[in-house]
C-alpha cells in the first residue's frame, strides 16, 4: 500500500520570527519513503535540520514578516496491515529495565504521575501485569474521555483530562501515558499521521494524531486509547516524554495560524 501524506500551514507574522518544526516522517520509516516529504516554504527561506535526543527530525527557520506557507507532499510505502498486537508481552521489573528506558517512568510536563499514582493503583492494581494491564488502561481512558475537538486546549494535562472527562487524541494519550508510568510501565508519547483507510467515510478535517508506546517484553509496543482498535496507515513523526517534546511547531514570537491542513490518503 502507498500512502500520500502532507500538510499545509499558513501563518501571519508581524515581524521576523524564528521557528522550530517537527513535521518529517520519523527516521524509523526512512526505508519506506517513496517520495521524500521535503518541507517547502513560500516565500523561500533557508532551512536547517538536526536530530533531537529522541531521534526526531527537527527543522529550524526564520519566518519573514507577513504571510508564510509551510507545506510538503510525500508518499510512504506501508504494509497495509493493522497495528500489531502482542498479548503475551510481559512487564519488566523496574530494576531490569534498560537505562535509556527509565526516563519514561518519570512524570513530565503533561503527565503528572505524582497526582495520579493513587488513582492508577486503585483502578488497575488488580489487573494482570503486562499487555493486559496496558490494554485495561486504554479501555478505561477510551471510555472516560469524550472526544470533543471544539474543547481542545493546548495546556490540558493528563490530570485535567481525567478530571474534565473531555479532550482530543493528545489528551487520551497523555492520560494513558501517565497511568502506565504510575504502574511502573515505561510509556512515551507519539505523534504522526493516521489515515482513515479501512474506516467508514468521514467529513472530519484532517489532523495529526496522538498515541503512545509502552515498553513490554524488551520492545516498544503501540497503543491508541483514542481509537482503541488496530488501525491501518499509521505513520510516525515523533516520540518523546509528552507533547512538549513533539510539538509540530514552536514559534518564538507572535503569530497567527491562518490555516492548517493535513492529509493521509491511500495513493493511487
Amino acid at each position: 500500500m502507498k500512502i500520500a501524506v502532507g500538510y499545509e500551514l499558513i501563518y501571519q507574522f508581524p515581524q521576523p520570527t524564528p521557528m522550530l518544526l517537527m513535521l518529517n516522517v520519523h527516521e524509523s520509516r526512512a526505508a519506506d519513503i517513496l517520495v521524500p516529504d521535503e518541507m517547502t516554504t513560500f516565500p523561500q527561506v533557508p532551512l536547517t535540520t538536526y536530530q533531537d535526543r529522541y531521534g526526531n527530525k527537527c527543522t529550524r527557520l526564520v519566518a519573514p514578516a507577513g504571510r508564510m506557507v509551510i507545506s510538503c507532499r510525500g508518499v510512504v510505502n506501508d504494509s497495509g496491515l493493522h497495528d500489531p498486537v502482542a498479548h503475551t508481552a510481559q512487564q519488566h521489573a523496574v530494576q531490569d529495565l534498560p537505562d535509556d528506558v527509565l526516563l519514561f517512568l518519570l512524570g513530565s510536563r503533561y503527565c503528572e504521575t505524582d497526582e495520579l499514582s493513587n488513582v492508577a493503583w486503585a483502578l488497575f492494581g488488580h489487573t494482570p501485569m503486562g499487555w493486559a494491564r496496558v490494554q485495561a488502561v486504554c479501555d478505561f481512558v477510551h471510555k472516560h474521555i469524550a472526544f470533543d475537538y471544539m474543547k481542545a486546549r493546548a495546556t490540558r494535562t493528563a490530570l485535567q483530562a481525567f478530571r474534565e472527562g473531555t479532550g482530543v487524541c493528545r489528551d487520551y494519550a497523555h492520560l494513558a501515558v501517565a497511568l502506565c508510568r504510575c504502574l511502573n510501565i515505561p510509556a512515551r508519547y507519539c505523534t504522526g499521521y493516521l489515515s482513515d483507510i479501512g474506516q467508514p467515510p468521514t467529513t472530519a478535517p484532517g489532523d495529526f494524531a496522538g498515541w503512545f508506546e509502552a515498553y513490554l517484553g524488551g520492545e516498544w509496543h503501540m497503543f491508541d486509547p483514542r481509537n482503541n482498535e488496530p488501525r491501518q496507515g499509521r505513520v510516525l513523526i515523533g516520540r518523546g516524554r509528552d507533547a512538549t517534546d513533539v510539538a509540530i511547531s514552536n514559534s518564538f514570537g507572535n503569530n497567527l495560524l491562518e490555516r492548517f491542513t493535513v492529509w493521509t490518503d491511500e495513493a493511487i
